[in-house]
């Protein structure tokens, strides 16, 4: 009997949580049944966690290699446009190569759609039984063009429609100013002083948009709406990324499916307690290996000590260690943490300490969080750097409890890892955190905070830290959840359930049909 074949698509080269998707969900799909081979992006030469035949090894790999791309960019050059270009991003950050898309001009969307036409084909497309494709990207152009005859899934992970939210707000604003995005480069100077008639959401738009990258972004949310509209069927992170795909991209409810991200619970478990093994963890990343880094400095800049360790874990080992995992992103609101630890620890009764996991390199939106803890003051917050992905499950069981202080973070994976890992969940109430915290109050896997409330998550951080019992109760609530529902292998049965309506609709389609 032929295996079903999937192919899977990411545009982007590894680096956030779809990746992390790609890499689990493949191999229990293989599991399964399923022949997988993936069509992914991919940076840098082997052994670097970006090179996409590294980070996804033991897979069956073809890729879009941007590593010129960047070298061009270096050089003065843009990278978009490269033959072999670097992606487009969802995020406005300056500085980089992979530019928001809504700067990029329409007359670059079929080169950035054609360079994967090759990739497509070496992964199997022709001989297919469903695409399954990561975000509103120009693989789905590709796929539909190229191999109309495949059934065509799309999972939407949120943040292309935090994109879309954020060109449709521009160009709202723009209207009120008798403008448009393609004029507001050139109007905006003279605007700023006026902002009679605008909330207070409207002035920080206006004040802070670089405006000369979003002149293109109404084509690019046609064009990802068109994008969703081809899909036989949709995957959503959550029920309210569900609502969301339904409301803002037109697709028929029928066929959009509310879909957890899973877990790998054989990798990301509880460790042993054993004495000095949660202070050899943090030897690795703080003293040993520094990876941590200024606004103004590269990864190791910031270099920890044995007296640090000692201040980190408490005299006796006894530290309840809080930590945030993440890239420093403007939703995640990794600054707004900084604060409220350093308005909470003065309430401690015993140790607490931050420690903050993560931050790509060179990359933040906003306030760079160790400037501000140099700021105000703050103590006892560690900064790790970015860390590869193996070194997270060790991480994560060296600590007490996650604090996600996302805001509207449509579906975020560490979360769920440490679940697994025994850690319980503090997190802002909003996005797709709702549908993973707390879902049976019997038995809590953590606490809600209100968005944007720093006296409420200082409150909390202090209810956490004073209290290790409870905080131990809701971790093994965590744990049991994470083991009883969150397996990755436990959740193909509803992928294939999905690709089952995607092929039948497809059917459906080419026989006429709705």
């Amino acid at each position: 009997m032929r295996r079903r074949r999937v192919v899977m698509g990411l545009l982007f080269y590894p680096r956030g949580g779809s990746a992390y998707v790609v890499r689990y969900l493949s191999p229990a799909l293989a599991r399964a049944g399923w022949s997988v081979s993936l069509a992914v992006g991919s940076l840098g030469k082997a052994g670097e966690e970006t090179h996409a035949p590294t980070f996804f090894a033991g897979l069956d790999v073809s890729f879009v290699d941007s590593t010129d791309a960047v070298r061009l960019f270096e050089s003065g050059s843009e990278a978009i446009g490269a033959p072999q270009p670097m992606h487009p991003s969802y995020e406005d950050r300056s500085g980089v190569p992979d530019v928001v898309f809504a700067s990029v001009p329409p007359e670059l969307a079929e080169h950035l759609s054609g360079v994967w036409d090759d990739p497509l084909r070496a992964a199997g497309a022709e001989r297919a039984d469903v695409f399954h494709l990561h975000h509103l990207t120009p693989q789905l152009d590709a796929a539909h063009r190229q191999w109309p005859h495949v059934p065509l899934v799309v999972h939407l992970h949120g943040t292309e429609m935090k994109l879309i939210e954020g060109i449709e707000a521009r160009v709202a604003l723009a209207a009120m100013l008798g403008e448009t995005l393609a004029t507001m480069p050139a109007a905006a100077g003279r605007h700023g002083g006026s902002t009679i008639g605008l909330d207070a959401t409207q002035v920080e738009i206006l004040r802070t948009t670089r405006w000369d990258f979003w002149r293109h972004g109404e084509f690019w949310a046609a064009r990802m709406k068109a994008q969703a509209l081809l899909a036989d069927h949709v995957i959503t992170v959550s029920p309210q990324n569900r609502e969301t795909a339904i409301s803002m991209l037109g697709v028929d409810p029928e066929h959009v499916t509310a879909l957890p991200n899973g877990v790998d619970i054989e990798r990301f478990r509880p460790r042993p307690p054993i004495p000095g093994a949660r202070r050899a963890v943090f030897r690795r990343a703080l003293v040993d290996d520094p990876q941590g880094w200024t606004e103004f400095g590269p990864p190791g800049t910031l270099a920890y000590t044995e007296a640090d360790l000692d201040r980190l874990l408490g005299v006796d080992d006894d530290a309840t260690v809080l930590i945030f995992v993440g890239r420093f992103l403007g939703f995640k609101r990794v600054p707004a943490l900084v604060r409220a630890f350093a308005r909470a620890r003065g309430r401690f009764t015993r140790p607490g300490s931050l420690v903050i996991w993560g931050g790509h390199p060179g990359e933040w939106e906003g306030e760079h969080p160790v400037t501000v803890a140099e700021k105000i003051g703050a103590e006892n917050i560690y900064f790790t750097g970015w860390r590869g992905h193996d070194d997270l499950p060790d991480g994560l069981a060296a600590c007490d409890a996650i604090v996600v202080s996302s805001v509207d973070d449509p579906y975020p994976q560490v979360p769920l890892e440490a679940m697994a890992a025994g850690l319980p969940v503090v997190a802002c109430r909003s996005g797709g955190l709702i549908s993973m915290v707390n879902l049976d109050p019997a038995r809590p896997t953590g606490w809600f905070v209100p968005p944007d409330d720093l006296d409420a998550l200082a409150d909390l951080l202090v209810m956490v830290v004073n209290d290790p019992a409870e905080t131990t109760a809701r971790g093994a609530n965590a744990l049991a959840h994470a083991r009883a529902e969150l397996s990755w292998d436990g959740l193909v049965p509803r992928f294939e359930a999905a690709y089952a309506q995607g092929i039948e609709r497809h059917r459906r389609r080419e026989a006429g049909g709705a």
